[in-house]
């Protein structure tokens, strides 16, 4: 069976997780610092913080905007198209969801339908990088602008980039146009650190007190008395820090991710995207040239998505939708709404392998077993 998903491991971790592990010192420290200092270079972007997931970026950051601005009835947009760890966050910070449509064309959400839906008490925007391939940011700055100028508040942007590391928008990476950030290093990602995230930010003030909340609130480096427990606390924080055995796991796989790995993602999606076009009950998502896609998943559209899972299951292939809606979901059943684009598109959308395990002669097979029909 070819896998959807497969981990990797550098060789190299198993030696350089023995040495952390008898240094006495396991929990957030120097590999920690160290592991930070090469993604601030790699996203172009010195605000940045990493944490114990994905998940935990999200719901700090909604934490504090709900400190500093939340009233009775916020509401924070987002698209049900995700995992659930984009959309919990929201419920667990008391913030009430308002679901948007997505796009056919892209998977993500459908900025036409979110500039809809704004209103005055829309605190922030949640939005999915889909497989990797990233919103109009440039569209999504303007529905912002138009907010401020008619409700006198512009709404927080949050990009989940978790699908997206290393996918750029007008030649920038992801993680430095202005917006809340975050990256997933959870275990089947480009990089993984075993489980661990990031977050950036565009203000030193946000990211300095993100750093503290994600202690319990306490600095770090205060030891002005002697032992930084003793100082004073002004604003109660979380454990959600990284530590230095996920730290290092991630040192060790990032120059396989940058130097080798998403090329490889890359190249096999290029190969779809030639090799699929104009296929018989296939069509491709958009790709435009202002963008670049990481494809963490490839997603398509096919006619007949029952029989198509059926035919790859039979070849050998695993595929699925990969998420599913959240919008089903008992737990949020009171923020129903109706998405007629969503529910076209999950009769339709599929994701076939595309990382770096996927061989030229994997995907020349995957390529014909589809072209075959089913």
């Amino acid at each position: 069976m070819i896998p959807l998903f497969k981990v990797f491991m550098s060789d190299n971790i198993s030696h350089e997780i023995t040495k952390v592990l008898t240094s006495g010192f396991i929990s957030q420290g120097p590999q920690v610092e160290k592991f930070e200092e090469i993604l601030k270079n790699y996203f172009g972007n010195q605000n940045l913080a990493t944490t114990n997931s994905a998940t935990s970026v999200l719901h700090l950051a909604l934490h504090m905007l709900k400190k500093d601005v939340m009233q009775s009835g916020d509401e924070v947009l987002s698209t049900p198209l995700t995992c659930t760890a984009t959309n919990w966050p929201i419920l667990a910070n008391g913030f009430k969801l308002k679901w948007v449509d997505v796009d056919t064309n892209t998977c993500n959400i459908d900025l036409d339908d979110l500039a809809k839906k704004i209103t005055s008490k829309t605190k922030a925007i949640m939005v999915v990088h889909w497989g990797g391939y990233p919103v109009d940011l440039d569209k999504l700055r303007n529905i912002q602008n138009d907010a401020e100028k008619k409700y006198g508040f512009r709404p927080v942007v949050i990009e989940d980039c978790a699908h997206a590391f290393g996918s750029t928008y007008k030649g920038k990476r992801l993680g430095s146009h202005g917006n809340v950030c975050s990256f997933s290093f959870q275990a089947i990602k480009h990089l993984t650190c075993g489980d661990g995230g990031c977050v950036t930010f565009s203000d030193e003030h946000l990211i300095e007190r993100f750093k503290l909340l994600r202690w319990y609130g306490i600095d770090r480096n205060d030891n002005s008395k002697g032992w930084r427990c003793e100082s004073d606390i002004p604003e109660f924080g979380f454990k959600m820090h990284m530590n230095d055995i996920n730290a290092t796991i991630g040192m060790e796989n990032f120059p396989h991710v940058t130097k080798r790995l998403l090329d490889l993602y890359r190249d096999n999606a290029n190969y779809y995207n030639q090799n699929l076009e104009g296929v018989d009950g296939v069509t491709l998502l958009e790709n435009k040239s202002d963008r670049q896609s990481s494809y963490w998943i490839y997603t398509l559209k096919v006619e007949r998505q029952a029989d198509f899972v059926n035919k790859m299951k039979d070849c050998g292939i695993m595929v699925s939708r990969v998420h599913e809606r959240n919008d089903d979901h008992s737990c949020v059943s009171q923020y129903k709404s109706y998405l007629p684009s969503l529910d076209r598109l999950v009769k339709e959308m599929i994701c076939i392998p595309v990382g770096w395990w996927v061989t030229p002669e994997d995907r020349e097979y995957i390529v014909d077993c589809i072209k075959g029909g089913w």
